[in-house]
C-alpha cells in the first residue's frame, strides 16, 4: 500500500508531538496515633512511663477522643494502635467510643517491646527492672506472647479483631533481613506491618529545623512508601517527622513542627505517594493542646480535593499485596 504525502505528514506530527505524562495517582494520607505513655512528657523529666507504658492518664485518653472526632468531622479516620497493657485499666469506655465511631485500632504488643532487641531483657525497661518475668526465655517467646496477648486483650475487652501490627519504635531498614519476624506476623494473622521510619536529618536539641533538614525530611518521604517483602508481608512506613522526633529529639517549636507536617504532607500529595502521619497523644496533649498539627493535615487534604484522600493503613495495605500464586 502506497502512503499519501498527506498521511506521511499527519504520521510525523503525531511522532513528533509530545506524550502528555500521566497524572499522578491520588494521594492516600493516614493520620496514625499510638496509645502509649511517653517519656519526657507531660514534664521533662518523666521517665517512670519507660516501665507504665500501658498506664494512660486522663489528659492522654482525652485527647485521643478529642481527635478522633475532630479528625471525623473533616471526613477522616484516625487509625491507633494500642498498647495493650491500657486495657487492665478499670474504664474502657473512651476506647469504646473510638472504635464505635469507625476508628480502626491495631495491636502495638502488650508491654511495648523492641522487636529487633538482642535479649529478653532489652526488649523493654519493665524486664530489665523485673527480669524474673522473662528469664530462661527467647526474645522470639517473649515477642510473640506480647503480640498474642494484646490480640487476646483487644478480644476480651472491647470484642474486635486487632486492625494491623505497628512495631513499637521504628526500624530504618523496617523488617528487611528478619524472615523471622515477617513469618511470625504472618502467622499470628497480619498481612501487612508498620515498622519502618526512615533516617533523616533533624537539629540541634532546642533549635527549630534549618531549611537543610527540613528539605532532607521532605526528601525522606520517598523512602516511607508502601512495598511488599518477598514473604508476601506488606509494609506500611510511617512518614517522618514524628512528634517524638521533633519534640523530644530535637526540641522544636509547634509552629516548626505543623510547617514541617504540612510541607510533607504537600510534597507526598504533589507525587500521589502515601503519607502515614505518626503521633502520639501522650505528646501531643502537651504540645498542641488545640490539635493544630491534625487540622494542617486537614487543611492539605481539602485543599487537594481529587488529588487526595484519607485512608487507613488497612486500605492502604490492600494496594499493595504481592499477586496471588
Amino acid at each position: 500500500m502506497t502512503l499519501s504525502r498527506r498521511h506521511l505528514l499527519a504520521a510525523g506530527a503525531l511522532a513528533a508531538a509530545p506524550v502528555a505524562a500521566a497524572p499522578p495517582r491520588k494521594a492516600r494520607i493516614a493520620i496514625t496515633l499510638d496509645l502509649e505513655m511517653a517519656r519526657n512528657f507531660p514534664r521533662w523529666e518523666d521517665t517512670h512511663w519507660d516501665y507504665e507504658k500501658g498506664n494512660l492518664d486522663t489528659a492522654t485518653k482525652d485527647y485521643a477522643v478529642a481527635a478522633a472526632e475532630r479528625v471525623a468531622a473533616r471526613g477522616g479516620r484516625i487509625h491507633f494502635f494500642l498498647v495493650g497493657r491500657a486495657l487492665e485499666q478499670a474504664d474502657v469506655t473512651w476506647l469504646e467510643r473510638i472504635h464505635r465511631a469507625g476508628h480502626p485500632i491495631g495491636n502495638h504488643t502488650y508491654d511495648h517491646v523492641a522487636l529487633l532487641a538482642a535479649s529478653a531483657t532489652d526488649l523493654q525497661y519493665r524486664f530489665q527492672r523485673a527480669p524474673w518475668l522473662v528469664a530462661g526465655r527467647a526474645p522470639a517467646d517473649v515477642i510473640r506472647e506480647n503480640i498474642v496477648l494484646t490480640t487476646a486483650a483487644l478480644r476480651d475487652r472491647l470484642g474486635i479483631v486487632p486492625a494491623g501490627f505497628r512495631t513499637p519504635g521504628g526500624f530504618a531498614d523496617g523488617l528487611r533481613g528478619r524472615d523471622d519476624l515477617q513469618r511470625m506476623l504472618l502467622d499470628l494473622g497480619f498481612p501487612w506491618v508498620s515498622s519502618l521510619y526512615p533516617a533523616h536529618a533533624n537539629s540541634p536539641p532546642g533549635t527549630d529545623p534549618s531549611e537543610p533538614v527540613i528539605a532532607d525530611i521532605v526528601a525522606a518521604q520517598t523512602r516511607a512508601q508502601p512495598f511488599a517483602y518477598p514473604s508476601g508481608l506488606v509494609e506500611i512506613p510511617m512518614s517522618p517527622v514524628s512528634d517524638i522526633g521533633a519534640f523530644r529529639n530535637g526540641r522544636w517549636s509547634l509552629d516548626a513542627f505543623v510547617a514541617v507536617t504540612k510541607r510533607c504532607v504537600e510534597r507526598v500529595i504533589a507525587d500521589g505517594g502515601v503519607f502515614d502521619f505518626l503521633g502520639h497523644p501522650a505528646c501531643l496533649n502537651v504540645v498542641d493542646p488545640r490539635f493544630r498539627t491534625l487540622d494542617a493535615i486537614c487543611d492539605a487534604v481539602a485543599a487537594a480535593g481529587e488529588r487526595a484522600g484519607f485512608a487507613d493503613l488497612g486500605a492502604i495495605a490492600a494496594d499493595h499485596r504481592l499477586p496471588a500464586g
